[in-house]
């Protein structure tokens, strides 16, 4: 699935946007806050119908503006045309989304129905931040690749939430109460993650050696992985109960757990690498993601790359431009400040903003 056409209306800094798309994708090209990364947010909008950098709503509208109007349309491998849109009023904070033409009433229904992988460099912090940005990662993953995931997430989030309060109140029987929906929910969350895990191992090493990478990269899961098994449960959180009655949360879980990423020599690729190796590393995550989602949903989500080429060396960024070019059919848009900080032989169109605003020129 690909996007030809994207419209809006009071988003970010985006006056009345409406603009035709080339099938392989395009770079966006012009300085520093001319709406670059706004039109890459758009994009990727209908995905989750919310902003990938966490913004509220009201705070994507533009300034002075009641609300903004977004519209997707695109063009499945079928030649099937999708539309997917979202209207937001800040009076009363009322959502409305539409997937062709018709009203989604939950939001569940909606997710994932429109696939986009972005890298920002922000994701720098899948390698150098803290655990909770990679189970953000795995969760949203996983997530759009199975309903299941989602169903699963939702629910042992929920019941996290409640023991974690009764914990507070140092209510020991309440916060035993949800012991049972922490299993149930938890043991899947887990067993999605590391079949995950193990599934791209092989995947993510290749895509770092493809990138520039001389020495192997090891991808694994940190947690307990006994905590796949249902019935396993009751005595963990048993044992771990006076240790969660003095922390005043539950100290056992999948919402403890992380990914971790090393050298062969079992190194912190967070403490021994370079910036530009992080970046790779975080790109090559990206990379799992696209193919992860392709499989699980049978298209190929579109790639949004925020100054990707930012960091990298020569070498780093001619691998990843041959990367980009036999990704096997992705859309890909590309931002940049400078045409010079690209590689030469991207092979796609080139537009340029200006204050939000895209030029004629190289447009199709």
């Amino acid at each position: 699935m690909w996007a030809q056409r994207i419209e809006a209306r009071g988003f970010r800094n985006l006056p009345d946007l409406a603009l035709h798309l080339p099938a392989d994708g395009a770079v966006f090209v012009g300085p520093n806050g001319q709406g670059k990364t706004n039109l890459l947010e758009a994009l990727y909008y209908p995905v989750l119908f919310r902003s990938f950098r966490g913004a509220v709503d009201a705070d994507v509208t533009s300034w002075g503006e009641d609300g903004f109007f977004l519209a997707l349309e695109a063009r499945s491998d079928q030649d099937r045309v999708r539309e997917f849109t979202c209207g937001f009023l800040t009076t009363g904070r009322r959502k409305r989304i539409g997937i062709d033409g018709e009203a989604i009433v939950r939001l569940g229904g909606a997710i994932g129905q429109w696939l986009a992988v972005t890298f920002l460099p922000a994701d720098l912090g899948l390698v150098q931040g803290s655990a909770r940005g990679r189970r953000h990662y795995l969760d949203r993953v996983l997530s759009l690749a199975d309903g299941a995931y989602l169903g699963s997430l939702t629910a042992y989030r929920q019941a996290l939430l409640r023991r974690n309060a009764a914990l507070r109140q140092g209510q020991r029987d309440v916060a035993h109460a949800f012991d049972g929906a922490l299993a149930e929910h938890g043991s899947v969350l887990v067993a999605h993650r590391i079949e995950w895990v193990q599934a791209v191992q092989e995947q993510f090493d290749r895509e770092c050696a493809a990138l520039g990478e001389t020495m192997p990269v090891h991808l694994a899961y940190r947690g307990q992985s006994d905590l796949v098994d249902r019935s396993a449960w009751s005595l963990i959180l048993e044992r771990s109960l006076p240790r969660d009655l003095a922390r005043r949360a539950t100290m056992t879980g999948p919402h403890r757990d992380d990914l971790s990423i090393t050298f062969a020599n079992r190194k912190s690729f967070r403490d021994f690498g370079s910036r530009g190796q992080h970046r790779s590393a975080a790109i090559a995550l990206k990379l799992c993601e696209l193919n992860t989602l392709a499989a699980a949903r049978g298209v190929t989500p579109v790639l949004l790359l925020d100054d990707v080429f930012a960091e990298l060396d020569g070498d780093r960024q001619a691998r990843l431009a041959t990367r980009l070019r036999h990704e096997g059919g992705s859309q890909t848009f590309i931002t940049a400040p400078r045409m010079e900080e690209l590689p030469a032989d991207l092979d796609l169109d080139v537009m340029t903003l200006v204050d939000g605003r895209v030029c004629p020129t190289g447009v199709s």
